[in-house]
């Protein structure tokens, strides 16, 4: 499968050992949102057009379409949808071949962003109801790279290389479901990540923290004092090329703050101060979260204001008239809090932490529905008036697990309400608050909510001098 060969291999064996350990919530969820999307793609797609068109649809499990994705390719339809190519060595699943000539192109679907608007770099594209019907053309967009999809991309491609068949091209669809961006599948690598040997221990990378395999590679980890536990993924690999291998080791080389921060994780200890804490401050302040779904825009805008929550949201599709009202009614908002303190003569501050989800849809916004000024978000974001604290925490603090905002904010003694609810549920529970549900909808306020009181908690603590952080010995002066 191509999502072996990203981030942990060690999967494979762990598969292998223990295929009675379940599939994780979160695991399941995305596989949910991935199969929806799919199928919305799939509704997109066109049914029938005039001249030599034939779509097969392919069901079964992935044996019985494997082997019906052969009979498709020898009758020549033109859209094979549910496409399955497999070996005694991988296997990949690819939601559309599209016959172009005599050849075909897979197309994928990802809940990845797979292209990006861009003022002069240019990419082939098409319409994804019009996919098979038009030629693509170039428009404004960045292609992203993400190594899964290219590895999907390059399977197809290998396997319709083995039969004659393949057009050099593929495509993937993602966030924005209503194009189909196309890329060179030559450009993926996969041979040599075939030839990667699979590791035969573990080591702890990002994606752990929901893998169904932690209950037993994390004992594992442990029992050895491995350097991943404190230093995940790439990060050890400096210390490893200079023979340490575990954290105690690297708290015994005294390296100065790696070492440092190796033993403040050891005894828990989240984060240690560089130096005096300084905090950007104003007579008045507003905090600032949003949430998101994917790249179809921004349904919450979130807000805390004088001790309470101010949250700008819609349930409705978003794309539309809902969310442009619902931005425009933040934006004013917002704006008319900044401009009493101007005739005030006071001095304002809108605070978010880690601003470039907020500054992407603030700017797409503008861009997309026009009811506020695209040169007036510009000039507001790239103010002094706005500003990310999580750019302020880095400057003043280290941290042994991570400085975001769930690390800090405990530390500065806030704490959310539903401590298991995060991002990546948010996300989930979008598409359940889309259809109704009114308890999953006050849970994304409270969980909004939570985030903007904890930037205006932590910045608080920070102008208090953050009490009970010790102070890094290595700071620099």
């Amino acid at each position: 499968m191509a999502g072996d060969l990203v981030g942990c291999q060690y999967r494979q064996v762990q598969r292998r050992a223990h295929p009675e350990i379940p599939r994780t919530h979160a695991s399941q969820a995305r596989a949910r949102r991935h199969a929806a999307a799919v199928d919305h793609v799939l509704d997109l797609l066109p049914r029938k057009a005039p001249g030599r068109f034939r779509r097969v649809d392919l069901e079964g499990d992935a044996w019985e379409r494997s082997m019906a994705t052969l009979e498709a390719l020898a009758y020549g339809y033109t859209h094979i949808t549910g496409a399955v190519f497999s070996t005694d060595t991988w296997q990949v699943e690819v939601d559309l071949l599209l016959r172009e000539g005599d050849k075909y192109t897979p197309i994928i679907v990802s809940n990845h962003r797979v292209a990006r608007p861009h003022s002069t770099k240019k990419t082939l594209a098409v319409p994804t109801h019009r996919l098979g019907l038009s030629e693509p053309l170039e428009v404004g967009y960045k292609l992203r790279h993400h190594a899964v999809d290219g590895y999907r991309l390059a399977f197809a491609a290998r396997a319709l290389e083995d039969m004659g068949l393949n057009s050099g091209r593929g495509a993937a669809i993602g966030q924005d479901r209503s194009r189909a961006f196309f890329t060179d599948t030559a450009r993926f690598d996969v041979e040599s990540a075939l030839q990667q040997p699979v590791p035969s221990g573990p080591r702890r990378v990002k994606e752990c923290a929901t893998c169904r395999f932690w209950e037993v590679c994390g004992p594992e980890l442990e029992a050895v004092d491995e350097i991943s536990l404190f230093l995940p993924g790439d990060r050890a690999r400096p210390f490893r090329e200079r023979g340490i291998h575990t954290v105690q080791g690297l708290i015994d080389a005294n390296l100065g703050e790696p070492s440092e921060l190796a033993a403040a994780w050891r005894e828990d200890i989240p984060l240690l101060a560089r130096g005096p804490i300084k905090v950007t401050r104003a007579d008045v302040e507003v905090d600032v979260d949003m949430e998101a779904y994917l790249d179809q825009g921004a349904y919450l805008w979130g807000a805390w204001y004088e001790g309470e929550y101010h949250p700008f949201v819609t349930w409705e599709p978003l794309g539309g008239r809902a969310e442009a009202e619902n931005f425009e009614a933040f934006w004013s908002w917002l704006m008319d809090i900044r401009a009493k303190a101007h005739a005030e003569g006071k001095t304002f501050a809108a605070y978010c932490y880690s601003a470039h989800g907020e500054n992407h849809w603030m700017r797409r916004s503008a861009e997309r529905f026009h009811g506020v000024s695209l040169k007036e978000v510009e000039e507001f974001i790239s103010s002094d008036e706005w500003v990310d604290l999580f750019v302020e925490v880095k400057r003043n603090f280290a941290g042994s697990g991570g400085l975001g905002l769930k690390v800090v904010a405990p530390v500065a003694g806030f704490h959310w309400p539903d401590e298991d609810f995060d991002g990546e549920e948010a996300v989930n529970a979008r598409r359940d608050a889309l259809a109704g549900d009114e308890d999953v909808r006050e849970q994304l306020l409270e969980y909004n909510r939570g985030d903007v009181q904890a930037t205006a908690v932590v910045r608080e603590w920070m102008d208090q001098g953050a009490p009970g952080v010790k102070p890094l010995k290595t700071a620099r002066k």
